[in-house]
């Protein structure tokens, strides 16, 4: 056993770096409102330039994170409201920090990506808004603290897709903004319900400080399973799992370029990670009883978003429904309650962020120059945009999960650790690798393969400018998939500490396999893995 997961003093630095990276992207929005509006170039370069601080900042955390450490690294608090016991009390550990890392890379590469074709000065203002709001998600170890940036989230989302999008854009900004507010709704209530119940089982004044409430388990079980499954259905909706998943293909395919690739690479990572950091380490007990729900839900997410992206005509569209089915696979691995499973569910959510941001990103490319995202309506592109052909395919050979690309590392550690864990939910979600590769290889194939007509023979190929943007996450893409121990190295000792921590707090678990390669006693192998309990 290790000891309780506390704010460790490793990591500790005089410059309040957690601070930063929530108010300087916030100083910057204020920046970019009071200056004129008939210089978008001006107001681009201030935006791009503050995300890239705050980018620089979080690459500097993965370099100095120590990896040795278990526990939260960085940590900083400041008291709000003494008498409700509610502070700014920030820290990150392995399953933070990569998360933290991917909102530094995403949101400058989307803001150089693509320019708003009206309204500059606001659409740049709640793109800093926005990221500020992600990284205090990623950051805050107070539960009220999270609640608030959880729900500040929605406001510049939904405004970037309801003013800059497509199509019906208000009526899909509506409906994902209804959706994600019901399920927060009742979070809110789970939550001042969690911290008044520990208080008065404890003896102790009111706290919403994350560790406390989580190692002090003073719920009884039948409240903890309540308050769990408020918790959950927030978070669901927000990863989308299956059936709560039908906001996300509209809001995919009417936001702007930028908005898909922010919503697909960083917001829906705010469920998935909120299972890990609030789901099962506040309620161990009832992750365990409710796990064959979520991963029966997973594996329905996986096949179904994997056979309806198939059906699509539009190839945005096509995209979003893949990305419901890489979601089943983060929530098969989060739910599997081994090492295996959480390290390829923490790594499934960075190479999801990154291969299907590119996707997003091509395909806005794609579409500014063709103005349709009708597979039927494009072909043979492979003959004049040659060098878009060949990152479309790497893109999305890596979002199938080839060996050697970064898909790979990460559904082979899921499916390893489902398959140590309830070996037939395994065996079907095995069936998502195929059906990926069905519907990304034909789509591929309908799009660049084949004669071109009209304007398709004429289409520009990859400018230099936006290989520049999409270098950072192919080499993301080749590097963490030939070599990712620098990132398993940092969220191993996490991952170890929070399996532990359900161990202790859940009567006859025993992790299937502790590590990879670890002898399996033959006598055990008919029994249940997760125990009698």
């Amino acid at each position: 056993m290790t000891v309780p997961v506390t704010l460790a003093a490793a990591g500790a630095v005089s410059f309040p770096v957690l601070p930063a990276l929530i108010l300087v992207p916030l100083l910057g929005a204020l920046l970019v409102i009071v200056m004129p509006r008939r210089r978008p170039e001006l107001l681009k370069l201030v935006a791009v330039s503050v995300s890239v601080v705050t980018g620089a900042m979080s690459v500097w955390l993965f370099t100095a994170f120590d990896t040795g450490v278990t526990g939260f690294q960085f940590g900083t608090e400041q008291v709000w409201i003494r008498d409700l016991g509610i502070s700014w009390l920030l820290g990150i550990d392995g399953i933070s920090l990569f998360l933290v890392v991917l909102t530094g890379l995403l949101f400058p590469i989307s803001l150089l990506a693509v320019d708003p074709d009206h309204h500059s000065r606001s659409y740049y203002a709640w793109m800093l808004v926005l990221e500020a709001a992600v990284m205090g998600v990623f950051c805050s170890l107070d539960l009220l603290v999270f609640f608030l940036c959880f729900e500040a989230v929605l406001v510049p989302m939904y405004f970037l897709i309801g003013r800059w999008g497509h199509g019906d854009s208000a009526r899909a900004a509506t409906k994902f903004f209804l959706y994600t507010m019901a399920g927060s709704a009742l979070m809110l209530v789970g939550i001042l319900a969690l911290a008044f119940m520990h208080a008065d089982a404890a003896g102790e004044a009111l706290t919403f400080d994350l560790v406390a409430i989580a190692e002090a388990q003073s719920l009884s079980t039948g409240a903890a399973r309540w308050i769990f499954l408020a918790f959950a259905l927030a978070f669901a909706v927000k990863v989308p799992i299956f059936p709560l998943h039908t906001w996300l293909p509209d809001a995919h395919t009417e936001a702007p370029t930028a908005g898909s690739v922010i919503l697909a690479g960083v917001l829906l990572k705010l469920g998935t990670y909120g299972f890990l950091r609030f789901g099962l380490y506040l309620f161990p007990e009832a992750s365990h009883f409710f796990a064959p729900v979520f991963l029966t839900l997973g594996v329905v997410g996986i096949v179904y978003g994997a056979v309806v992206a198939t059906m699509q005509r539009d190839l945005k569209r096509l995209v979003a429904y893949s990305s419901v089915a890489h979601l089943g696979f983060i929530i098969l691995g989060t739910f599997s309650l081994n090492t295996e499973g959480l390290e390829g569910s923490l790594l499934q959510m960075v190479n999801h962020g990154v291969s299907t941001g590119a996707l997003f990103l091509l395909v806005g490319m794609i579409y500014e120059r063709r103005h349709t995202r009708q597979i039927d309506e494009l072909g043979g592109l492979q003959k004049s945009a040659p060098v878009m052909a060949a990152v479309f395919t790497l893109v999305m050979l890596s979002s199938i999960g080839l060996p050697g690309l970064n898909g790979f590392v990460g559904e082979f550690l899921i499916l390893l650790g489902a398959f140590n864990a309830h070996r037939w939910w395994a065996v079907v979600a095995a069936s998502g690798v195929i059906l990926a590769a069905l519907y990304l290889l034909w789509a591929y194939q309908r799009v660049f393969h084949g004669p071109a007509h009209g304007d398709n023979a004429e289409m520009p190929d990859l400018r230099i400018r936006e290989g520049l943007v999409l270098a950072p996450l192919l080499a993301l893409i080749v590097f963490m998939g030939v070599y990712p121990k620098p990132v398993i190295e940092r969220m191993e000792p996490a991952v170890d500490a929070l399996v532990e921590h359900i161990e202790r707090n859940v009567d006859g678990f025993i992790e299937p396999v502790s590590r990879m390669g670890a002898d399996i006693d033959p006598d055990d192998g008919d029994h249940d893995s997760h125990g009698e309990g």
